[in-house]
């Protein structure tokens, strides 16, 4: 056993937490989302876990355990997925993303796009929005009228309360503080009562559509995106879920469509037969013909009639 600062050693004292404790909850997750939990995780889950005991007036983490593995268990653990899974982001985050889509990404989709054709753009592992409120932010600086084509941005994430933090488009004014000014005076309003809080402009918002969304689950969609972004996600999974991730992703993105990932994150050999490096997080569906893809069927997309 690792040992724990004062605080996660008080937890630990006040809701018993045992090796087989953490087997379970750790393997339950991996089961459901594909996160690994290391032993050195330990402390983090007696902190986020316990205030879920609290809530539910258990004593011991033996008798969580026993929540989530009874018929019961599917509900408890969107709770347990929520407080276990890591929502770090902000707007415009490693910036350089933005810089190449307003230069050598959006123009010639928005091209397209005014042809009648249909762009799609994929932010995976949306957290709160801020990503993908940031795509919509460079879109509509190359093309205002971009809610007019046929454009849209899907935002997905497993936790059911960050997508509704995205789809209520509220945040923090302090959140914004460092945005150049032009951005925030086009892009977010003011929220009435609310001095502390601004809203992201309805123009964007509009782009946009927010699901719930397990990477490792089923996808229901079918048709190709254009550009997805999945940063900072993939860390967290073992070797084999991120080498079925990148490949599943390829399988659903047009030829030359771009894939952004963190920059402490790499694909993995296997999943470079289907892309083409642009940069260390950067990479270019490779041209694969369409009957070689598992995904060759039709262009029409159908996530819970959404996204057509």
């Amino acid at each position: 056993m690792l040992k724990m600062d004062g605080h996660e050693r008080q937890l630990a004292e006040a809701y018993p937490f045992s090796d087989d404790d953490f087997r379970v909850i750790a393997a339950r997750l991996y089961k459901e989302t594909g996160i690994c939990l290391a032993l050195s995780k330990r402390p983090m889950v007696i902190a986020r876990l316990s205030r879920r005991l609290r809530t539910l007036g258990m004593r011991d983490f033996k008798a969580y355990r026993q929540l989530i593995e009874s018929s019961d268990g599917p509900v408890e653990v969107t709770h347990m997925i929520s407080r276990l899974t890591t929502n770090v982001t902000r707007f415009f985050r490693e910036d350089a993303h933005f810089d190449d889509l307003k230069v050598n990404v959006f123009p010639s989709l928005v091209q397209r796009a005014k042809t009648g054709a249909r762009v799609r753009i994929w932010s995976a592992g949306c957290a709160t929005g801020e990503e993908a409120y940031s795509l919509a932010f460079t879109l509509l600086s190359v093309c205002p009228e971009a809610a007019d084509l046929d454009i849209k941005i899907l935002a997905t994430d497993i936790d059911p309360v960050v997508v509704q933090t995205g789809i209520d488009a509220q945040f923090q004014r302090t959140s914004i503080s460092k945005l150049p000014q032009e951005i925030i005076d086009t892009n977010f309003r003011s929220v009435p009562n609310k001095q502390d809080v601004v809203q992201v402009a309805q123009k964007a918002r509009d782009l946009i559509t927010f699901r719930v969304l397990n990477l490792i689950g089923d996808w229901p969609f079918s048709g190709m995106f254009d550009v997805i972004l999945c940063r900072n996600v993939v860390i967290y999974f073992d070797a084999v879920t991120q080498n079925n991730l990148w490949q599943r992703f390829a399988d659903y993105m047009s030829p030359n469509a771009r894939l952004y990932i963190g920059h402490s994150e790499r694909l993995s050999q296997d999943a470079m037969s289907y892309f083409r490096p642009l940069g260390t997080s950067h990479y270019k569906r490779a041209d694969i013909p369409t009957s070689q893809r598992k995904n060759s069927t039709n262009s029409e997309a159908i996530f819970q009639g959404a996204i057509k």
